[in-house]
């Protein structure tokens, strides 16, 4: 469905408003004074201003996500310039994310530390859409090719999600109950402890949904595929003694999804259900000496998951997957002086899957590991440089050697950080790509892959006008893969695309202050994402928009709005690449507060019932309202 008038004038009305920050602003902070940036983490595994980050990196922090009091942690992904959300009909559904063009097989995904892409997909990848939002205080985004820090898998970017990262001192809970369209429910409690050298949280929470037809509507489904999900999570620090410290962090979820048959197009059934049990864990300690200059930090991790999809589309079927990611690592920091620090780390990774059905029985595993060195460097004052480089020996493929630079200069005087990176890595074939059999024709051979190998490269500015009160972005960005390995429909198995698969665009963003009572955003991305012969690679919109409005005009009150436009994407289906409509996304929320700690709202998504498609074939959820409390102690 196109955007109607309303639609536009809606967009274009907040577009305007947004444009106004210019012509009613005053002049920049005369006196150059500028004040101490975010902390991120995830660009160089250590602490470090936001504004000495050369790369590209996102933060998204517990405010914004109190503020829209979403269920899953994609819904705050698919604002970030650069991101691209996808589901095959809906929450609970087949989720993909997209970062700069690729897709989610090649972004690295921590919780708490911990690596949660699934060893038994298609390709190593994360189960986006089963990761709830309620407990979650921060979440980094870093983009670009961060194999260095990151080894294999993280070429289009590392998203980093934590749950202790803003807890207060003292003893404080939470709770959030929320019903509405779909027949959903949701639920969640958390808790945190941080006093004496102890930092403690723990999160539970469910969200069920009799969901929407996954097969897509327009072609007379309307069978509901519902969705169920219970998660918990804890995280624990420790200080032991003035150098030494422990840690130890689980994650666990338990979900049900209902779905419908594949093809062109899908269609209903109403006995398909995949489940899907992950448990994951992560722990080890701190070890600080000669007065703190040198970090070292011992952990391990292990992550298992059980899946099973039942279908009855060729009569009862049934396959089931068991996967395993067993992990050690280490890392070490070294402050030579302030302008100078050297690190270095190790790591060794095994990981295994098994999967079964009448026809046959899979088993695959691999290994792999990588020792890494950076160098953080300030050669002068407001000059931020880093360059470090890794070598990996995977037990099938021999070893790859990636690296990476960045460099970020500041000039106070005119709040301007210039920034850029540049950086390669890889990706071996999965266990599954390697070792693929077809369900359907069990005669196609096992592929013979060879990993793929990639480039990237971003150049960008940051600019902070009006006291901090407006700030600016801009990136430019390219993402080359040599070998990508991708599904051949015709022959029903992973092939290697020959030549380059190359994606390049461009991410703006601006957020204005206005008052003390209202704030607006907006973001745009242009993105290509094309193989060597020209062919466009699937779900990548070349156009979106993203536009956010947040008013507190009374002491209670909150209302807030977004919107997002996707324009000129196609999707790959069995007979080749077909265009997907555009689409418009309005959503908003009313929230009163009864109390400082207490929270009453009202939630609508696709406000205007837009009737569109992400995945070819498959529904998306139409016009939807929830309402919800909330309360913290």
């Amino acid at each position: 469905m196109h955007p109607t008038s309303v639609q536009w004038l809606l967009v274009s009305t907040m577009l305007a408003a947004l444009a106004a920050t210019a012509a009613h602003a005053q002049e920049s902070n005369p006196t150059g004074a500028t004040t101490l940036g975010p902390i991120v983490v995830t660009p160089s595994r250590a602490p470090l201003e936001r504004s000495k980050v050369g790369s590209s990196v996102e933060i998204i922090e517990e405010e914004e996500i109190e503020q829209a009091a979403r269920p899953v942690i994609v819904d705050y992904l698919d604002r970030i310039p650069g991101l691209h959300v996808s589901s095959s009909g809906g929450i609970g559904q087949e989720t993909s994310l997209i970062m700069r063009g690729a897709d989610k097989k090649y972004i690295k995904t921590l919780f708490n530390g911990i690596d949660i892409a699934d060893p038994t997909a298609p390709q190593v990848q994360t189960s986006f859409e089963h990761l709830l939002a309620d407990g979650v205080d921060r979440i980094e985004v870093l983009k670009g090719s961060q194999g260095t820090l990151y080894g294999a898998d993280a070429v289009a970017g590392v998203i980093s999600i934590s749950t202790l990262a803003n807890a207060p001192e003292g003893l404080h809970g939470r709770v959030r109950a929320e019903g509405g369209s779909f027949g959903t429910a949701r639920g969640s409690v958390g808790v945190t402890n941080v006093f004496d050298g102890t930092r403690f949280a723990a999160n539970f929470g469910g969200v069920r949904s009799d969901g929407i037809s996954a097969a897509d509507r327009d072609n007379g489904n309307r069978e509901r595929d519902g969705w169920r999900n219970v998660s918990a999570n804890f995280a624990l620090e420790q200080q032991v003694t003035d150098v030494f410290s422990v840690f130890a962090y689980g994650l666990y979820w338990d979900a049900e999804t209902e779905f419908d048959d594949s093809g062109n197009p899908p269609r209903d059934n109403p006995d398909n259900v995949g489940t899907n049990r992950t448990i994951a864990g992560r722990a080890g300690f701190n070890l600080d000496l000669l007065d703190g200059r040198f970090r070292n930090t011992f952990s391990v991790q292990a992550y298992k998951v059980n899946r099973s999809l039942y279908t009855t589309t060729f009569g009862p079927f049934e396959i089931d997957y068991a996967g395993r990611r067993l992990k050690a690592e280490y890392q070490g920091s070294f402050e030579v002086n302030d302008r100078f620090t050297i690190m270095a780390g190790a790591d060794y990774e095994t990981r295994d899957l098994l999967i079964e059905n009448i026809f046959s029985t899979t088993e695959a595993a691999d290994s792999i590991a990588g020792v890494w060195t950076q160098a953080l460097l300030e050669p002068i004052d407001n000059l931020a440089l880093s360059a470090g480089v890794r070598h990996d020996e995977h037990d099938r493929f021999g070893g790859y050697t990636t690296w990476r630079g960045t460099a970020a200069y500041t000039l106070p005087a005119w709040g301007t950080t210039l920034r850029s990176s540049v950086g390669t890595g890889f990706r071996a074939p999965s266990p599954y790509e390697n070792n693929y059999v077809s369900f359907l024709f069990p005669v196609v051979p096992v592929p013979d892959l060879q990993p793929e190998e990639s480039f990237s490269f971003d150049v960008g500015i940051d600019q902070s006008l009006f006291d901090d009160r407006l700030t600016l972005s801009a990136t430019y960005f390219i993402l080359d893969t040599d070998n990508l390995i991708d599904y051949d429909f015709a022959n029903d198995t992973y092939i290697q695309v020959p030549g380059t698969t190359k994606r390049s665009g461009v991410e703006l963003s601006a957020a204005w202050e206005a008052n003390n009572w209202l704030t607006l955003a907006a973001a745009y991305t242009y993105t290509t994402s094309v193989e060597e012969d020209g062919d466009r690679r699937p779900r990548v919109p070349r156009h979106v928009v993203g536009l956010a409005a947040t008013a507190k005009p009374w002491e209670k009150w909150t209302f807030s709005a977004d919107a997002k436009i996707a324009m000129d994407a196609v999707d790959l289906v069995s007979t080749g690449l077909v265009p997907l409509d555009d689409y418009v996304l309005v959503g908003g929320k009313i929230a009163y507060n009864p109390t400082e700690d207490t929270e009453l709202y009202l939630r609508a998504e696709n406000l205007f019932n837009d009737n569109y498609q992400v995945v070819k074939g498959y529904g998306a959820p139409g016009f939807a309202v929830y309402g919800g409390f909330s309360a913290r102690f």
